[in-house]
C-alpha cells in the first residue's frame, strides 16, 4: 500500500472509531442507566455499563493505534450483533415513531458491522496495517 493509501486508511480508522469512543464514554459514565435499560434484554445486565464501555474503548484504541487492529475490528463486530438484535428490534415495535427510530438504529448497527468486518478482512488478508504498532494477529492470506 502506498503512503497516501496508508494515510487515508489511518484517517478512516480514526473516523470509524469516533462513534465507539463516544459510546464507550457513555457506557462508563452512565453505568446505572445502561444496566437498568438492559435488565430484560441481557442475562447479566451489569455488562451493559462500564464493562461494555471498557470493551469498546479497548477495541477502538486497538484499531486507531494499530495494536492487533484486526482483533479490535472483531471486537466491534461482536458488540454490534447483540446491540442490533437485542436493543433495536424494530420488528416488534407497534408505535410507528418508535419503529422508525429502532429501524434506523438497527440498520446503522448492521452497516457498522459490515464496516468492521471489512476492516478485519483488509487487515488480516494484507498482513499489514499501515501506521500501526503491530501487524494483524490473523492471517487470511
Amino acid at each position: 500500500m502506498s503512503t497516501l493509501g496508508g494515510i487515508i486508511l489511518l484517517i478512516g480508522r480514526i473516523f470509524f472509531v469516533a462513534l465507539f469512543l463516544s459510546a464507550a464514554r457513555g457506557h462508563i459514565k452512565n453505568h446505572p442507566r445502561y444496566v437498568e435499560g438492559s435488565g430484560k434484554k441481557l442475562p447479566f445486565p451489569i455488562l451493559a455499563g462500564w464493562p461494555a464501555g471498557v470493551f469498546l474503548l479497548i477495541a477502538a484504541l486497538s484499531i486507531v493505534a494499530g495494536i492487533w487492529a484486526d482483533i479490535g475490528s472483531l471486537m466491534i463486530a461482536a458488540f454490534l450483533i447483540p446491540a442490533a438484535v437485542l436493543f433495536h428490534p424494530f420488528w416488534s415495535q407497534t408505535d410507528p415513531a418508535a419503529r422508525r427510530t429502532h429501524e434506523a438504529s438497527f440498520y446503522r448497527d448492521v452497516s457498522l458491522l459490515g464496516a468492521a468486518l471489512a476492516l478485519f478482512a483488509l487487515f488480516a488478508a494484507t498482513g499489514h496495517v499501515p501506521f500501526a504498532v503491530t501487524g494483524p494477529a490473523f492471517n487470511l492470506r
